[in-house]
């Protein structure tokens, strides 16, 4: 929706006096307003949503039942690797314009929870991904078609052919990322935020990446398994072939797979 688009429809909605709970209006990290119940003329309501605008560019808009992570855990570490190169494909991503991590909020309070009991033990989360949009995916199975494009091979496939890495199981053409509960994640240290030894890295195929890797140490395992109890204990579960991946169940959306971008 266009800004122009976004203007008719608030005030198509939003044309008589009103009363509405507003719960949070949040540009970047400056907050105007939270647990406020407010009444106003249409004007003045348009004229805060147009000062908006105006001093802070267009304001971001997620669909119902998303939230932007930060909003619900304030200290938590992001690096979406889709938004630059050092991901598989050596390049961002169709779909990842901004580098504020999304999930549904369920998942996002249920992840907050896992931070906090993180933080007993000396540790905090980091995100790589959350929610994906569909066309980053469709941009993963054109990717995989190009048999000349292995740029990332030696850091990410290096024992894997390309063409395999759906059948296989480490890409999928419809991710549970784009359903919003799913999250890509690891351990950093809470004091110095140096990265936890996990035995491996983010999105690296091949069989050191699953949980039952024969191919790391203990104190490794020891590193994953910590990760794997907490994040269970608030209702997400692993997938066996990815340390890192965890999807939060029930999931709210579990048969729908958007397609907003990430901004």
């Amino acid at each position: 929706m266009g800004l122009n688009s976004k203007i008719e429809h608030f005030l198509k909605n939003y044309s008589r006096n009103i009363t509405f709970k507003l719960k949070i209006i949040k540009v970047e990290s400056f907050s105007y307003f939270s647990g406020t119940e407010l009444s106003m003329k249409p004007s003045y309501f348009i004229f805060i949503f147009l000062m908006n605008i105006l001093c802070f560019g267009q304001l971001k808009i997620l669909p119902k039942g998303f939230v932007y992570v930060d909003e619900v855990i304030p200290d938590i570490i992001v690096d979406l690797r889709y938004t630059g190169t050092n991901n598989f494909l050596g390049s961002p991503v169709t779909g990842y314009k901004g580098s504020r991590a999304i999930l549904t909020e369920p998942a996002a309070k249920a992840l907050g929870k896992v931070q906090e009991d993180l933080k007993n033990s000396g540790y905090c989360i980091k995100i790589f991904d959350a929610y994906r949009p569909q066309r980053a995916v469709d941009h993963f199975i054109k990717w995989s078609r190009d048999k000349a494009d292995t740029l990332m091979k030696r850091d990410f496939y290096p024992k894997l052919p390309k063409d395999q890495l759906f059948r296989l199981g480490y890409i999928a053409t419809k991710s549970g990322h784009s359903r919003g509960s799913t999250v890509d994640l690891s351990l950093v240290e809470a004091e110095s935020g140096e990265p936890v030894d996990m035995g491996g890295s983010y999105d690296f195929f091949g069989e050191i990446s699953h949980h039952s890797s024969t191919q790391v140490s203990e104190k490794q395992k020891e590193n994953r398994e910590l990760l794997r109890k907490t994040m269970r204990k608030y209702g997400f579960f692993s997938y066996s072939q990815e340390w890192w991946h965890y999807t939060f169940r029930p999931e709210m959306f579990p048969n729908t797979y958007f397609d907003f971008v990430v901004e």
